[in-house]
Formats: structure tokens, C-alpha cells, sequence
């Protein structure tokens, strides 16, 4: 089974650089919106994960950046667990334009499972590890 979530973003001044381009850091905030929602369709919510002293920090980020996104434009930000092991979930993020349907660009992130002092745990916990196996 493929979990996705599907987040629409229309690009403002504040998200892009002086060329009116998307700046490579907002990509970011929208990685985790992906990431945070979808945990939360997989009945992992970070609210939850928190109150039990769990956090799922990322360790790893990859993109690849294949075309720009500007002001203005509507991009399509789509997030799916691409990767499961014992220690570690990976997220793949592909971000479309919505208008011109060009491929903007494709991120890996790799999240670990930590207390709330950033004690790595060895082993995802069976609790959310057994969440994240359904897909």
C-alpha cells in the first residue's frame, strides 16, 4: 500500500530570493508538512510521539533540483514513506508545478527516532515502527 500526502503551495514573496525563484530553504518547511501529516494519516501523530518523549529528527536530506518554481506559481508538494528499517524512516518528497506539470524537484529525508534530550534510540520504537510498516 502507498501512503501519499498532497500538500498544494502557491508561492509568495516570502518563500522565494531576490530573482523571485524559490528559495532553497522554504523547501524545507514544506518537508516537514509532508512528513508531519503524513505520520499523522499512519495514526503516528506528532503531538502523540511528543507526549510519549519521542521525537523523529531528521538526519539526512537529499534533493535534487530539476527545475525552478517561482512567484506565483502552484506547486503540488506529494510525501510517501519511501524507506523503513529498525532505525531509521525515509521520506521521499517530488514537488510538481501544477500549471506547467514540470518536475521541480526530488528530496530523501531520513528521520531517527530520539528522546526529548536527543538519546538516539538503537530501534525505532515497536509502537511507531508498527505504524510506519503498513506502507
Amino acid at each position: 500500500m502507498t501512503l501519499k500526502h498532497i500538500n498544494k503551495v502557491k508561492i509568495y514573496h516570502a518563500d522565494t530570493d531576490s530573482y523571485g525563484i524559490v528559495w532553497h530553504g522554504a523547501y524545507l518547511k514544506w518537508f516537514e508538512v509532508g512528513r508531519v501529516e503524513v505520520a499523522n494519516m499512519l495514526g503516528a501523530t506528532i503531538k502523540e510521539l511528543e507526549d510519549s518523549g519521542i521525537l523523529l529528527p531528521v538526519v539526512e536530506l537529499n534533493c535534487r533540483y530539476k527545475s525552478p518554481a517561482r512567484l506565483l506559481d502552484e506547486i503540488l508538494i506529494e510525501t510517501e514513506v519511501s524507506a523503513l528499517t529498525r532505525a531509521s524512516i525515509t521520506f521521499k518528497h517530488t514537488i510538481t508545478n501544477e500549471n506547467t506539470e514540470l518536475l521541480v524537484l526530488t528530496a530523501l529525508t531520513t528521520c531517527v527516532t530520539t528522546d526529548k534530550n536527543g538519546k538516539l534510540f538503537r530501534k525505532i520504537p515497536d509502537e511507531i515502527y508498527k505504524k510506519f510498516e503498513i506502507v
